[in-house]
């Protein structure tokens, strides 16, 4: 057992040690003082001219499409295409038996021959008896007779005609031909099946899918804005780029071919609150089918003096408004609210809170404070891989670093 006098000892001892301690300003277990200024990465803010374009999704819509119908009824003979194939227009696509309809014809045609041989005879009676009645050779009323007959004659003769042509009609009917160019789908009918003329339910739809449409849909409230954007003078009409149109994919891909804005509907949908746009984009391959789900990337204007920066310079406070740091003249950093309008790419487009030729902290904002004196380095991005998703600034954001 240790005596009483050493305990003493070891108390005096430390408290002797402490306060040592508290008169150097360093209290016992304290953190060791950070070494040096700390340092952050930045970018000098410089406006520039950007495109604004938005996303707004859509359905692509054949340009044209036509459904084949018969006109006249019968028993289909024959189907002369292929399922799924590009037709022409006016190639034969179905043949319905045509013996009634070549039937009725060649009787039409006797009918109108013997009612032009009936006429001829009217017409030289009526003849005769206009010579007759000059001389009173026959009565007044046997010549009004005979012209009589002689027109109807040829009422018979016209009607007749029509009767012929009517028939020619229905028997070229019975070939059914391609009512426009374009790929055909699949059949509803084989040989032997009957048909009815105007049917409700298609034998087979045809579409042109080059070129094709694209219907996006875009709310009210955004077009609006826009106006108002272009009337306050924040952004200028694209002059020919206005009617440019880009196309997103499904799986993400980006459509080759650029496409060109038709027209904007003049009507607001009451159930969405949304006008449609047309778009018509080339489609040689047949890449896009009718009915797919894609995103239109339109270009809505330009901004001429708009301030980019990159994305990871800006942090949310605790009511979740954008925030960022920059480094004052005297290398100290100052805290910035800040007003965005929307992403571009991996950066934000700021519209209040910078002025060009700020020093933006893009790099240790964990480090970050009001205040606090800070050495800066030249920020630039990492340059892309295949599994780095980093995106390059746009020329001018990166200035010169103290």
């Amino acid at each position: 057992m240790r005596p009483p006098l050493t305990y003493g000892l070891t108390f005096a001892a430390a408290v002797v040690s402490t306060l040592m301690l508290v008169a150097c300003g360093k209290p016992p277990g304290g953190p060791p003082p950070a070494a040096g200024t700390p340092e952050v990465g930045i970018v000098t803010v410089q406006p520039q001219r950007v495109a604004i374009t938005t996303e707004l999704p859509g359905r692509t819509v054949p340009f044209l499409i036509a459904d084949v119908r018969p006109q006249v009824g019968g028993i289909v003979k024959s189907r002369k295409f292929r399922e799924g194939s590009d037709v022409k227009a006016g190639e034969a696509l179905y043949q319905i038996d045509p013996a009634t309809y070549k039937a009725t014809y060649d009787s039409n045609v006797a009918a109108l021959a013997k009612a032009e041989a009936s006429l001829g005879t009217t017409r030289l009676k009526a003849e005769r008896y206009r010579e007759l009645v000059a001389i009173k050779a026959v009565s007044q009323q046997d010549y009004d007779d005979a012209a009589a007959s002689l027109r109807q004659g040829e009422a018979d003769v016209a009607a007749a005609r029509a009767n012929v042509e009517t028939s020619r009609i229905n028997l070229a009917y019975a070939r059914i031909d391609a009512p426009i160019s374009g790929r055909i789908g699949k059949s509803s009918v084989t040989p032997g099946a009957l048909v009815t003329a105007s049917q409700s339910s298609a034998l087979a739809t045809i579409q042109q899918l080059d070129p094709i449409y694209v219907d996006v849909t875009q709310p009210s409230a955004a077009m609006l804005q826009l106006r108002q954007a272009m009337a306050r003078g924040d952004l200028q009409k694209s002059g020919a780029n206005a009617a440019k149109v880009r196309l997103q994919l499904e799986d993400g891909s980006t459509y080759a071919l650029e496409g060109k804005l038709e027209f904007s509907d003049v009507t607001v949908d009451q159930n969405t609150g949304a006008i449609t746009l047309r778009a018509v984009f080339p489609n040689p391959d047949a890449i896009l089918l009718p009915g797919m789900y894609v995103r239109a990337v339109l270009q809505e204007g330009e901004k001429e003096q708009a301030l980019l920066v990159p994305q990871q310079a800006v942090s949310r406070d605790g009511a979740g408004k954008p925030t960022a740091y920059v480094v004052d003249s005297q290398n100290k950093l100052q805290r910035r609210a800040l007003e965005t309008e929307r992403a571009i790419g991996d950066q934000w487009l700021v519209r209040s809170g910078l002025q060009a030729g700020d020093k933006l902290v893009v790099d240790g904002q964990q480090r970050a404070a009001p205040g606090v004196a800070v050495k800066t380095v030249q920020w630039s991005p990492k340059p892309k891989t295949g599994t780095d998703t980093a995106s390059a600034a746009p020329a001018g954001h990166a200035g010169a670093a103290n």
